[in-house]
C-alpha cells in the first residue's frame, strides 16, 4: 500500500501483510495461548520481537489480532494501537496507563457517562482528581491547569448533545504544560478525522460502533504517538487487556466496508435531519453538520464527513409526550449503542443530572437517533407517525 492512495483504497488494504494473511484475503483466525518453540533461540527471538509481530504468548496477541492492530494505527495516523474486550475498557485503561496517586485529569463535561462513573467511582478512589470542563472553553482551558495536571481528555463530538471541540487549540495548550491529550473519537471513526494531525497523543475508539458495524462484537482500540505508545501497550498488557481473535476477525471484517456504510449513513442521517429541522415541533437539531450545533465551525475544520448519530431538541414536552413518540416505532428500535445497521432511538432525560461544569435546559426534551442503513422515506413515515403521537398525548 502506498501513502499516496485514497481513503477507500487503504480501506481495503490496511493490515494484509502476507506474514499476517498467510496469503488468504481475510487474515485467518489465530486461536492461542501457549506458543511453543523448537529452540532456545527461537524463544529468545520471540521475546525480543514481541512488539513487533511474532508470536510470543496468546495474551500478546496472534496474527489476527496483529493485521488489525496495523489496519487501524494507519487509518488514524498512529504508531501502535491496543485492543481491548471494549470501549469502556478502552477508556480506562488509557487512563490508568497514565494516571497515577495525586495527579489530576481535566475531562470533558460532556463525556460517555461510563467514563465519568470510572471518573468519580474509581480514579476518585486511587486519588486521582478530576475537574470536568466546558466543551467549548477554548483557551481558557488554561485556567483549570494545575501543576498537577496530567491528562486532557477530549470526545468530539460531545456524547448525546454533540458539541464538538476545538482539538487543536486544545491540545497545543496541554502540551505548553507537558500533558497528555486522549480523545474519545469513536464519532469520527478511523477515517473521518486526523486526530493525530491535530495534537491528539492517544485516540480511542469503541470499535463496538462503526468499525465492527454490525452490533454484534464488543471492542475497543487505543492508538498512540511514539511519545505514548510504549507506556499504553506495556501498562495495558500488565493490565491483563486482551481480545477474543474470532471478535477481532469480525470487526477486520466490518473495518473493510467501513467506507461505504459511513458514506451511506451520513447521506441517511442528513436527510432525517434536513427534515427534522422543518418541523415546527422541533427547537432545533444538533448535528455537527448544522449551525444549531455548538463547534459546528470546528467540523467544518476537522472533520471529512459525518455518520448516522445526531440529536434534536423539542420546543416542549414531558415524560408522557416523548414516550409516546419513542415507543411503537416501526423501524426506529430503542436500545443503547450504535454504529450498526440498524436505525435507533432514544428519549433522553435527566442530562442536567450528568453535568457540572454546563448547564442543560431540561425543559426541552431531547432524543437521539442513530440513522441506519434503511431507506429515508421509511424512517421519516415512522418519524411522522412519531410526531402524531407525540401532539396527541401533549393536546390532550
Amino acid at each position: 500500500m502506498s501513502k499516496n492512495d485514497k481513503l477507500a483504497t487503504q480501506i481495503v488494504s490496511v493490515g494484509r501483510e502476507k506474514k499476517f494473511t498467510k496469503g488468504i484475503i481475510n487474515p485467518p483466525v489465530f486461536r492461542a495461548s501457549t506458543v511453543v518453540f523448537d529452540t532456545m533461540d527461537e524463544m529468545r527471538f520471540a521475546i525480543k520481537n514481541k512488539t513487533n509481530g511474532e508470536m510470543f504468548y496468546g495474551r500478546r496477541g496472534t496474527p489476527t489480532h496483529f493485521s488489525f492492530q496495523q489496519a487501524i494505527s494507519e487509518l488514524e495516523g498512529g504508531v501502535g494501537t491496543a485492543l481491548y474486550p471494549s470501549g469502556a475498557g478502552a477508556i480506562s485503561s488509557a487512563l490508568l496507563s497514565f494516571l497515577k496517586s495525586g495527579d489530576h485529569l481535566l475531562m470533558v463535561d460532556t463525556a460517555y457517562e461510563p467514563t465519568r462513573d470510572l471518573c468519580n467511582k474509581m480514579l476518585a478512589g486511587f486519588g486521582i482528581e478530576t475537574t470536568y470542563y466546558d466543551p467549548m472553553i477554548g483557551e481558557g482551558i488554561r485556567e483549570l491547569i494545575r501543576p498537577n495536571t496530567k491528562v486532557l481528555f477530549l470526545e468530539s463530538p460531545g456524547s448525546i448533545t454533540m458539541e464538538v471541540q476545538d482539538v487543536p487549540t486544545l491540545s497545543r495548550i496541554a502540551h505548553e504544560h507537558d500533558m497528555i491529550v486522549m480523545l474519545d473519537n469513536t464519532w469520527a471513526s478511523p477515517i473521518n478525522s486526523r486526530p493525530f494531525d491535530m495534537g491528539v497523543d492517544v485516540s480511542i475508539q469503541a470499535a463496538t460502533k462503526y468499525i465492527v458495524g454490525h452490533s454484534d462484537v464488543m471492542m475497543g482500540t487505543a492508538t498512540a504517538n511514539e511519545k505514548c505508545w510504549d507506556q499504553l501497550r506495556e501498562n495495558s498488557y500488565l493490565m491483563g487487556q486482551t481480545t477474543s481473535p474470532d471478535d477481532v476477525y469480525l470487526a477486520a471484517r466490518g473495518l473493510r466496508t467501513l467506507g461505504v456504510r459511513m458514506a451511506q449513513h451520513n447521506k441517511n442521517a442528513l436527510n432525517v435531519a434536513n427534515w427534522l429541522a422543518s418541523r415546527p415541533e422541533v427547537d432545533h437539531v444538533r448535528h455537527p453538520a448544522f449551525e444549531t450545533c455548538p463547534g459546528h465551525e470546528f467540523f467544518k475544520r476537522d472533520f471529512s464527513s459525518g455518520n448516522g448519530l445526531f440529536s434534536f431538541v423539542l420546543k416542549q414536552g414531558d415524560l408522557a409526550s416523548v414516550t409516546a413518540f419513542v415507543e411503537n416505532m416501526a423501524h426506529f428500535k430503542m436500545g443503547f449503542s450504535w454504529g450498526g445497521f440498524e436505525s435507533l432511538i432514544l428519549g433522553v432525560f435527566g442530562i442536567n443530572n450528568i453535568r457540572t461544569a454546563t448547564q442543560w435546559d431540561s425543559s426541552k426534551p431531547l432524543i437521539r437517533l442513530h440513522i441506519g442503513l434503511e431507506d429515508t422515506d421509511d424512517l421519516i413515515a415512522d418519524l411522522e407517525a412519531a410526531f402524531e403521537r407525540y401532539n396527541a398525548v401533549l393536546n390532550k
